[in-house]
């Protein structure tokens, strides 16, 4: 399976393009390694869902191609994504916390 628009070929760990990141995050949805699922949609909004109890939050890509997403009432981060790629397709996406270098695999269903 891969949910992703072919814009050329990609190998793991590569970052997403700015261009294909709307793409990449709206494949589908993903899980994490502790069950937890995240959605996305084009308008820039994302519910996490993590033992039954969701939480939403708005998501966009800063000019610089990175992945920015906000959880009211205060909480930002910033990410860079990457693509997990397993036999040259495309199965998900990392997340990199540009501050503290904590890194998120998220896998499509």
């Amino acid at each position: 399976m891969d949910p992703v628009p072919s814009g050329g070929d990609v190998v793991d760990g590569q970052p997403v393009d700015a261009v294909d990141m709307i793409a990449a995050l709206t494949a589908a949805q993903l899980v994490f390694h502790d069950g937890a699922t995240q959605s996305f949609t084009a308008d820039g909004r994302t519910t996490y869902v993590d033992r039954g109890t969701p939480s939403t939050g708005e998501w966009s890509v800063t000019g610089d191609g990175t992945f920015s997403s906000f959880w009211p009432p205060t909480y930002r981060a910033a990410y860079t994504i990457r693509w997990i790629v397993e036999n040259g397709v495309r199965v998900g996406v990392s997340f990199t916390d540009t501050q503290s270098g904590v890194r998120y695999d998220g896998r499509y269903v």
